[in-house]
């Protein structure tokens, strides 16, 4: 796989992603539905939003390596929330360790939903390359 990012600036560096991200010649794609603080039990979490994020992500994480993925190779990242605020007060800076840690540079989009299902209040959906 050949991937190539696209900056026209450098701001977005200390943000945690980039602007634009290139794939060519990629073994395989693949679509993540939206991982949330799902427990292993199916049940719901009901915690902070900051400790939400770190189940999410672990969630993502397990789905993409099951899938024989790693983290480096996903390309677009949606984040779902019930409060941008929220997130870029409490949890901006442990997503950008998170990225870092595992070598993320993606394409992110950050939208602020109304509810998601139950006590949830983030939600990670990416699509991942090879």
């Amino acid at each position: 796989m050949e991937k190539r990012i696209i900056n026209p600036w450098t701001w977005q560096n200390e943000r945690g992603y980039v602007q634009a991200v290139e794939v060519k010649q990629a073994n395989g794609t693949l679509y993540c539905a939206g991982q949330a603080a799902v427990l292993p039990d199916g049940t719901s979490s009901s915690a902070d939003m900051q400790t939400q994020l770190h189940i999410a992500l672990q969630n993502l994480e397990q789905v993409i390596h099951l899938a024989g993925y790693a983290c480096s190779g996903i390309v677009r990242l949606t984040v779902y929330t019930t409060s941008s605020e929220t997130f870029v007060n409490t949890c901006f800076e442990a997503y950008k360790e998170w990225a870092a840690k595992h070598g993320v540079q993606t394409a992110v989009t950050l939208m602020e939903v109304n509810a998601l299902f139950e006590t949830l209040n983030i939600e990670f959906e990416a699509t991942v390359v090879m």
